[in-house]
């Protein structure tokens, strides 16, 4: 176990100290400057577009551009934004809340380009569109070994670990509050994941769609609430995350380098921007234009990182014994919450982190599915990686948390160098997309569509070779 967790530390330290952190800030402003700040010019028509889709007719076997937001959004929000930013926190201080931003800001350029490119390369199966980075990794760039690759990789972190995250921090949230034992709960969770995963991808959507608006309002109300309560320390609170992330002290005792690691490593944990999964989400989505689902898991990013792990951040830094008191994790939300709301506080985070976990867990399955189907159609072997999910989300509930958080850095960095690299090749198609999408829209078409066969250059495309007729919003 000992040579395990040097080996993994190791790796760790290569990733996210020297290559990632150069990759993902390189190509989150590269795109940034690309696309002339798709993030911020385009941010009312997220709003629009997220509004249509989630009041529109739905059409019988097919997902709605704000269902596939639900299943991604199910997916970032979980254990990364209440357990992760915890953590970060307490690892890299108060500072590590600004690189969790900006890494979110520059990040959702990233997140636009390849959710976009998952629209542009999805294909149709039997229960609607399928597709994600190992799709345009073997149709855009002719490469079906590294979309191969893609897809081991994205199915051992997200079918596994990050499954055994999720239900590591939901049985570590129940026996704090409740003192549930730790396998039962995990008994209970294995049930109902099995359950679900099992009924296939309009299950996962319908109960992602109830899930995540419902409990990410509640959450984002009671921590305005405390944040409200609190307001005289706000700026006090702002001034110190400010201080720190560009501080003299850290720079002087050699703590700003892993402090900027940590906060862009927790922040790319909760938003996911750029490693390749809420593409395959996105693809799922019945749309006129790719730029739409593009725009739309854009506002993802948004909601994760800039709404929801900043209430995570505000209630943590609050609390005056965060650094002191000798917990990780879900544990010192608990501890934070309860000391401004009292004893119900460990309860709300408890069913909170349940429900954000869980949905997790249904979406992190959803991409291990689609491309455990892009390897192999054989419904055997994909029922077989329905049975090894349940057995992870087992093994997750009373495992060690350190050893599992550690795994998943590792493949969550391994997978997004793969991703980074595909989408730094593609993007031009993005980009030519999003012009295609501008030029309509200020024409004064108000639902662009389109036409692949008008985008010089672009092959290997099943959907968008002719106009649809009835599509969804």
């Amino acid at each position: 176990m000992e040579l395990l967790n040097n080996l993994v530390g190791i790796v760790n330290e290569l990733l996210w100290s020297k290559v990632l952190i150069i990759m993902l800030i390189t190509l989150g402003l590269y795109f940034t400057f690309r696309t002339k700040f798709v993030q911020f010019r385009f941010f009312g028509e997220m709003f629009r577009l997220l509004g249509d889709g989630a009041k529109g007719e739905k059409k019988e076997g097919a997902v709605s551009s704000f269902q596939a937001f639900c299943i991604s959004t199910a997916s970032r929000v979980g254990t990364g934004n209440i357990a992760g930013i915890a953590m970060a926190v307490v690892a890299g201080g108060p500072g590590s809340v600004f690189w969790m931003w900006l890494i979110a800001l520059i990040g959702s350029a990233s997140s636009f380009v390849e959710s976009t490119l998952a629209q542009i390369f999805k294909i149709k199966d039997g229960e609607g569109f399928r597709g994600g980075p190992a799709y345009y990794m073997e149709q855009g760039l002719k490469s079906k070994g590294m979309g191969v690759a893609f897809s081991i990789l994205i199915t051992i972190c997200f079918g596994f670990i990050f499954n055994a995250v999720q239900s590591n921090t939901i049985t570590a949230a129940f026996n704090n509050a409740f003192g549930m034992n730790r396998l039962v709960i995990g008994l209970i969770l294995a049930a109902l994941t099995g359950v679900i995963i099992f009924g296939g991808v309009h299950r996962v959507a319908k109960v992602s769609e109830i899930i995540v608006p419902i409990f990410a309002v509640l959450y984002i109300l009671v921590s305005l609430f405390v944040v409200v309560i609190n307001i005289g320390e706000i700026p006090g609170i702002i001034k110190a995350i400010f201080e720190s992330a560009f501080g003299l002290r850290e720079m002087a005792v050699g703590s700003m380098s892993g402090m900027i690691l940590v906060g862009i490593k927790r922040g790319l944990f909760s938003n996911e921007a750029g490693m390749g999964s809420a593409p395959n989400a996105a693809a799922t989505a019945d749309v006129t234009h790719p730029v739409k689902q593009g725009l739309i898991q854009t506002l993802g990013v948004f909601t994760d990182t800039i709404v929801i792990c900043s209430c995570t951040a505000f209630m943590i830094l609050l609390y005056s014994d965060y650094a002191t008191a000798g917990l990780e994790g879900i544990e010192l939300t608990q501890a934070a919450l309860s000391s401004q709301i009292g004893p119900i506080g460990n309860v709300f985070i408890a069913i909170c982190i349940l429900l954000f976990a869980f949905s997790s867990i249904v979406g992190n399955y959803y991409y291990g599915e689609s491309n455990i189907e892009f390897m192999s159609k054989n419904k055997t072997i994909l029922n077989v990686f329905r049975a090894m999910v349940v057995g992870m989300v087992l093994f997750g509930s009373v495992a060690k948390v350190q050893l599992v958080w550690d795994l998943a850095d590792v493949f969550m960095g391994i997978m997004a160098v793969i991703n980074l690299v595909a989408i730094a090749l593609l993007g031009k198609y993005a980009f030519i997309a999003l012009k295609d999408y501008s030029d309509q829209k200020n024409a004064g078409i108000k639902e662009p569509v389109f036409d692949a066969s008008n985008i010089a250059g672009l092959e290997n495309v099943e959907c968008w070779k002719e106009e649809r007729e009835e599509k969804v919003v």
